[in-house]
């Protein structure tokens, strides 16, 4: 079992000026250890086939993840941003199955 330290983004609504939401991103640092490791392609109509992974990352959870686990869109791994498919909380972790490559919004680059 391999270990895991990176970020975690959440996207939030935030209101703005006049009363409209605005989507905004927050990332957060959590630690744990990485479960399962299954990269798979997946076919396509496209020339070349898509690479998703199947990988179960757990993360250890603080108030701020059990509050907004709903929230949580993408894991930072390997260089790319991988879309969260599923969150299975078992306290105090937080068990988090990552998919495709996530494209949408993202927090602050740093």
């Amino acid at each position: 079992m391999a270990k895991f330290y990176g970020k975690v983004g959440f996207e939030t609504m935030v209101e703005s000026e006049g009363g409209v939401f605005k989507s905004e991103v927050i990332e957060k640092n959590y630690r744990g250890d990485t479960l399962r490791i299954y990269p798979k392609y997946e076919s396509s109509d496209k020339l070349n086939d898509d690479l998703t992974l199947a990988n179960e990352i757990s993360i250890l959870a603080d108030d701020f993840a059990y509050e907004n686990f709903q929230s949580m869109r993408y894991v930072k791994l390997l260089g790319a941003n991988w879309k969260i498919s599923s969150a299975r909380i078992e306290r105090p972790r937080i068990i988090l199955q990552i998919g495709g490559v996530y494209n949408g919004s993202q927090g602050p680059q740093t």
